[in-house]
């Protein structure tokens, strides 16, 4: 489960407490020879910030529904922590036990509940599981004078979101984009079977879920209808012209020319401060802020949402909750936005499964439920 050591750091690290009550067109071959950054990288030499006190049927050409009750104006969220802090003493203030320890070897690892489930953390390593699930870190917890300690941003965007925050909610008009990958003469990744394309596969599963979606009381856009190109920054557009509540992308993976790597992998943007899980030879700026990071949190707790309910449908090897910011479908998103990876078609056993129908009725099947 957790495979990446980290280092540990010294010296008089400052620590904050933050609470539950915080928290609130380059080409689209998105699935070729993706490769994971998970080395070990340190955070930001930054001085340290003292945050601010804590205080029914869908059509899918139809013009935009406008709304009439716009949505409610939040608070705003105090500024990210940039210190590493105690989880022990963070559990403290929130009214949560402290974080337990769970193995000694080959790693050491805590566990850390709350109402809505348990976060387990290895020391050293950026690779976490929530309720079982695997999803990454932007930095490797450490032990500091026997506690566990987490680097504030991490706090702030991974630990809180799922142990703390409540489910989304959106109001009775609710709007889903469908963004079907690839497209025209963009087909994406090729199936390693027959030669067919990506862009096959992602439209007809987006085709799957409208009857879907719409029997859970979602409004529902596709991106693209038909085999037509659209360009990255459109879909976007196409979005925001619709007043969509949430967006989602659907892509199958590629390793090529590897033929074993297999599984689910599912993504959002990477908040402002953290490293990526992966960046694709993609230059990953650190203090880039998009405007998707406006839903850093709901963006996680979507992502973990979706591929939680397609691992338990599929059976799936579970490869992850991923954050990146070179995708350009997702960092101008002003809602919350996940791409899904539903598959390697690099991978014979995988590809034959994609290529079912059946298969795709069981993905569409899996992403309504989780949108109940």
């Amino acid at each position: 489960m957790f495979k990446h050591a980290g280092i540990i750091f010294g010296g008089a690290l400052l620590f904050f407490l933050a609470g539950c009550a915080t928290t609130p067109e380059p080409d689209e071959t998105m699935s070729s020879s993706w490769v994971a950054t998970n080395a070990v990288v340190l955070p930001p030499n930054i001085p340290p910030v003292t945050p601010p006190a804590l205080p029914p049927v869908s059509v899918i050409n139809q013009p935009p529904v406008a709304r009439t009750n716009p949505p409610p104006v939040k608070p705003a969220k105090p500024g990210p922590l940039l210190t590493w802090t105690s989880l022990n003493r963070w559990a403290v203030g929130n009214q949560l036990a402290a974080p337990r320890k769970l193995t000694s070897s080959p790693l050491v690892t805590y566990a850390i509940t709350s109402p809505n489930g348990t976060l387990v953390l290895a020391i050293g390593s950026r690779e976490a599981t929530w309720n079982g699930v695997e999803l990454h870190l932007g930095f490797a917890p450490e032990i500091i004078d026997g506690q566990v300690f987490l680097y504030g941003i991490d706090l702030q965007k991974s630990v809180e979101p799922l142990l703390c925050g409540g489910p989304p909610a959106f109001g009775p008009n609710r709007v889903v984009v469908i963004d079907p990958g690839h497209g025209g003469i963009k087909g994406g990744t090729i199936s390693v079977l027959d030669k067919r394309a990506e862009k096959e596969f992602t439209l007809d599963l987006a085709r799957r879920l409208i009857p879907l979606l719409e029997n859970n009381g979602w409004r529902v856009y596709l991106t693209r209808t038909n085999d037509w190109d659209v360009a990255l920054s459109n879909r976007v557009n196409f979005a925001e012209a619709r007043h969509a509540d949430l967006f989602i992308s659907l892509h199958f993976n590629s390793a090529a020319p590897d033929k074993r790597q297999a599984g689910l992998e599912t993504y959002c943007l990477t908040p402002t401060g953290l490293p990526s899980t992966l960046t694709r030879n993609y230059a990953d700026v650190w203090m880039e802020h998009y405007p998707n990071n406006a839903f850093d949190e709901a963006n996680l707790q979507y992502a973990v949402r979706l591929h939680t309910a397609l691992l338990r449908q599929l059976r799936m090897e579970d490869r992850g909750v991923r954050r990146a910011r070179f995708m350009d479908v997702l960092t101008g998103q002003r809602r919350p936005a996940v791409l899904i990876e539903g598959g390697y078609l690099s991978n014979p056993t995988e590809a034959a499964k994609i290529e079912n129908p059946e298969y795709r009725q069981r993905l569409a099947a899996a992403i309504a439920e989780a949108l109940k």
